[in-house]
């Protein structure tokens, strides 16, 4: 079942969008309005066999410097084909592993990015990052360039489930990275956890949840592990006969989300959790929570911009995805040619969809009604959606009401499938995607 993080999904990004696509669509970017980029370090240390990312392993410092010299050259590209210096309210380091990069290309990018691009006072600049590899210079050049969110890796903290995944991480790194970087300065900081992974079991994700908790971070993530092998090698190394059934991840969820309800966290849409304090926790409060790539989401820019092989942005026109082979990003790139490998237009009809399916992942209801009447669609525009939804009224998962559409409590845990409904795409997909819970 998709994510929904974008709208058409990824699967369904094509070859016929090229550069002339991109450049158009750079080139219609608002200047009075700001923008969004993700900037992707598809290097680790060491493969973690759960992981679904486009990364590889190495440890050659002058690999990472050859690319950190490519994405400089990308951001001039992109910088150019819009046109000006564009206002940008967020940055965010996916990877891979972004504090693999030494602290000198660090520093390169983030001077970079303030050279090609105007960058709010206020612009929240984050990283994912590995607590095995945190080093303090990396810490206090980042801290000294900005970075003021960090979302670190956990997954669980059980020893068998660790060894089944390839990722030693004993609690003492955790707890290490979680001080260094309060102490430097980081405000905000997001723990990942996962569920579904090899041997995990209700009591080691139970045990970690206890663990991590005094550490007392701003956010948490849930994710459940997408075991997806005939598209990530690596996770042919996991034994199917170790991973929990449908049952078994249903109740690992469950519990992991009461236990970190019951610590006074606030459950963001589908798999976040925010104190009450956090703008995340205000945001979704106000209703003005948003979900892109990165998952739920405080920014509220229209237009992603991505950097580096296998990026992915989301423009007015559309989503475009750079090439996922580093040396065919790289030689497009010493061409001067921005490195498109495929992408999808996206149309009015699309657009609406996207809205009825973010509204659904962010706030679990939507208005029918408003949203026809938003785009001008005739009455009776969504009969067909609403009575395929009447399988989940049976089941209690969902009320609908006078166009209103609300997903119960306990349908919450299957809202990827209720906004399947809307998803005209789905139908026609010839690819697999992983179980919903």
């Amino acid at each position: 079942m998709p994510r929904y993080t974008s709208y058409p999904t990824a699967p369904h990004f094509h070859a016929g969008i090229g550069e002339g696509d991109y450049r158009n669509w750079l080139a219609a970017i608002d200047r009075d309005k700001p923008i969004s980029l993700y900037l992707h370090i598809p290097f680790c240390k060491q493969l973690c066999w759960y992981c679904g990312c486009n990364t590889q392993v190495t440890n050659r410092s002058s690999a990472l410097s050859d690319y950190v010299d490519a994405l400089l050259g990308e951001m001039a590209l992109v910088r150019h084909a819009i046109g000006h210096a564009a206002r940008v309210s967020s940055i965010h380091f996916g990877g891979g592993t972004p504090n693999a990069l030494s602290p000198r290309d660090l520093e390169r990018i983030l001077v970079a990015l303030r050279r090609q691009f105007s960058i709010d006072a206020a612009c929240e600049i984050a990283a994912e990052i590995d607590p095995r590899v945190l080093e303090g210079e990396w810490v206090d050049v980042a801290v000294a360039n900005g970075l003021n969110r960090a979302s670190l890796g956990v997954q669980d903290l059980d020893p068998r489930v660790q060894a089944a995944i390839n990722r030693i991480q004993p609690f003492a790194l955790t707890e290490r990275a979680v001080e260094r970087l309060r102490k430097a300065g980081v405000d905000s900081i997001n723990l990942d956890l996962m569920y579904g992974l090899p041997h995990q079991t209700t009591e080691t994700i139970a045990r970690t949840i206890a663990d991590v908790l005094p550490l007392r971070a701003d956010r948490f993530a849930l994710f459940g592990y997408a075991h997806v092998p005939w598209m990530k090698p690596a996770q042919k190394l996991i034994a199917d006969a170790s991973l929990p059934d449908a049952a078994e991840r249903f109740t690992q969820q469950s519990v992991a989300a009461a236990l970190i309800v019951e610590a006074g966290y606030v459950q963001i849409g589908l798999d976040h959790f925010a104190s009450r304090e956090d703008q995340l926790a205000v945001s979704s409060g106000d209703g003005r929570l948003h979900r892109n790539f990165q998952g739920y989401t405080t920014d509220e820019a229209e237009a992603l911009v991505g950097l580096g092989a296998s990026s992915i942005g989301r423009l007015d026109g559309g989503y475009i995805q750079n090439a996922t082979r580093i040396p065919e990003w790289r030689d497009a790139l010493a061409e001067g040619r921005l490195p498109v490998a495929r992408g999808i237009a996206v149309s009015d009809d699309d657009r609406m969809r996207r809205t009825i399916i973010e509204t659904l992942m962010c706030s679990f209801r939507v208005d029918l009604g408003e949203i026809a009447a938003r785009f001008g669609l005739r009455e009776g525009a969504f009969d067909t959606e609403i009575q395929n939804l009447r399988a989940f009224v049976d089941d209690g998962l969902v009320v609908l009401r006078d166009g209103r559409v609300s997903v119960t409590e306990r349908g919450r845990p299957f809202v990827r499938s209720v906004c399947a409904v809307f998803d005209r795409y789905l139908d026609r997909s010839a690819g697999r995607h992983s179980r919903s819970i």
